[in-house]
């Protein structure tokens, strides 16, 4: 979030009076075109650990290690992304998106596998329709939201040290609570993030804006499927 942030307030001083021309809204259907793909991967990885119970119990003996390394390419990869190659871009969004098919395809394979396949429906289109909402509301909103970043980056670091006390708890409550937090949060975070994804944009600068596009995907796609767990932890605790 810090990071985001200060790309945020880089570019937003340059773009005020930039024109929401075609070039803008090929932009960001590239944005969501990059993170459709990495939800539909993850989705791949969801099926294949439905069908495979070998693959699964493997999977979640090592569920600590993507979440690490999710965390770790959430600080590296906007510098990966805005200042190595093409490729490099691309490789640590495909990246992220893998390590969150082996974070949370387990997950959906266990709710399924339970009996429990709607709750992960359910969660979906909760999910979807929140993002939605919310990516627009930043998207159209004429109000500057640049100053939540700190505000957000510090709520952000409460929310990961409860989900890591969290593991050693192990309470239900507590982990409804925080999910319920995590919902509010992510959608707040979804909206300041689609307003500087927008704000990233530059006229003509072809370059510039594919790694931006890159980077608003590896941004939303996380805050998507982060959305899209909180919700169906929250609906599989309620029918506990």
């Amino acid at each position: 979030m810090n990071e985001t942030d200060r790309l945020y307030r880089a570019e937003s001083g340059t773009l005020s009076g930039a024109t929401y021309d075609e070039g803008l809204r090929k932009y960001m259907l590239g944005v969501y075109n990059y993170m459709a793909m990495g939800i539909a991967a993850t989705a791949l990885v969801g099926l294949f650990f439905m069908t495979n119970e070998a693959a699964l119990r493997f999977a979640l003996n090592l569920r600590m290690i993507p979440f690490i390394g999710i965390i770790a390419l959430g600080f590296l990869a906007p510098r990966l992304i805005f200042s190595g190659s093409a490729g490099l871009a691309h490789a640590a969004y495909w990246g992220y998106v893998a390590l969150w098919g082996l974070l949370i395809g387990p997950v959906v394979g266990l709710y399924t596998n339970a009996g429990l396949g709607l709750d992960v429906i359910k969660a979906f289109f909760i999910a979807t329709s929140v993002f939605a909402a919310m990516s627009l509301f930043g998207y159209t909103t004429k109000k500057d939201l640049s100053g939540w970043g700190r505000f957000l980056f510090m709520i952000g670091i409460g929310l990961l040290v409860a989900l890591v006390v969290n593991i050693f708890l192990a309470s239900s409550m507590f982990s409804f609570l925080i999910s319920c937090g995590v919902v509010v949060f992510i959608s707040a975070v979804t909206a300041f993030q689609t307003q500087m994804i927008k704000s990233l944009y530059s006229e003509g600068a072809s370059s510039h804006n594919q790694r931006a596009s890159i980077f608003g995907a590896f941004a939303l796609y996380g805050s998507f499927v982060t959305l899209f767990i909180h919700i169906l932890n929250i609906l599989g605790l309620a029918r506990d």
